[in-house]
């Protein structure tokens, strides 16, 4: 009976503890780090370099980030369209966070008896590739809830955009960004990145360690073919005749809301600044 009372008392003065540190946990959240400083600084380093470096001094591994800053509209129209469309088709639309794709990914985590939360906005890739870790526990996905609604309301959609392809990771030896992955891929600047090379760079996104936009591997031409036929769709693209012939059949796409054209896409989006 004396070892339940103390019990009792111990989680009587423990628990409103825990409460208050981890509201000070929170809270800490929306002063720090201090997004306000992406209006103007570009970040040199982010914490998904930092956690990738070090898995490669821990397997022995020599590789080097490879990085080169490119502005908005120095990117290739194609590119900008082919990554919203594969990544975040709502980016313009929502504030972060798309509810209905995360609803999907909540039902299929419990089919699956897995934990993965799916569903992330380009908003929520930037939170997580610029501050966090690869981790999927619940404590970091509230630190990345945060930090999104921060972005959200500090930062422009165009700018949030810029910082997304300048910092996303596109190879599995450190490739970052979109100036290194043109480069990489096809030799040649961002801004000269054709729909068919666009497709491709766009479709590895969700896994570049795994899949090679130069590759053949199966989801990479179905997701590049995919979001090509969706461009073309939407008018962005208007394909040769032989290429028209030459395009393989794959699903059939429904029709796609209406967007403007992929030329007018740096010029007509109003900033949030």
């Amino acid at each position: 009976m004396a070892g339940r009372n103390k019990r009792r008392s111990f989680l009587k003065k423990i628990i409103p503890l825990c409460l208050i540190l981890l509201a000070g946990f929170i809270a800490l959240q929306f002063v720090y780090p201090d997004v306000s400083a992406l209006k103007k600084n570009n970040p040199k380093v982010t914490a998904m370099m930092k956690y990738r470096e070090a898995e490669w001094r821990k397997e022995g591994k020599k590789y080097r980030i490879d990085q080169k800053w490119v502005s908005l509209s120095a990117i290739s129209p194609y590119l900008i369209k082919a990554v919203l469309i594969g990544e975040d088709d709502k980016f313009w639309r929502h504030e972060g966070f798309d509810y209905e794709a995360m609803q999907k990914a909540i039902e299929k985590d419990i089919k699956a008896k897995k934990f993965k939360l799916g569903g992330s906005t380009i908003s929520q890739q930037l939170a997580k590739n610029l501050y966090l870790s690869p981790s999927k526990n619940p404590l970091r996905k509230m630190r990345e809830a945060i930090i999104t609604w921060r972005m959200e309301r500090t930062l422009s959609k165009k700018r949030i955009l810029e910082l997304y392809l300048n910092v996303a990771e596109w190879g599995d030896r450190g490739v970052f960004g979109i100036g290194a992955a043109a480069r990489h891929y096809y030799g040649k600047p961002a801004s000269e990145l054709g729909p068919g090379e666009a497709a491709r760079l766009a479709a590895v996104l969700p896994n570049p360690r795994k899949y090679n936009a130069l590759g053949e591997q199966r989801y990479v031409v179905n997701r590049s073919n995919l979001i090509f036929r969706i461009m073309v769709r939407r008018g962005i693209v208007v394909p040769e005749y032989e290429e028209m012939q030459a395009e393989p059949e794959g699903p059939e796409v429904p029709p796609e809301p209406s967007q403007p054209p992929a030329s007018s896409i740096i010029d007509t989006k109003p900033s949030a600044d």
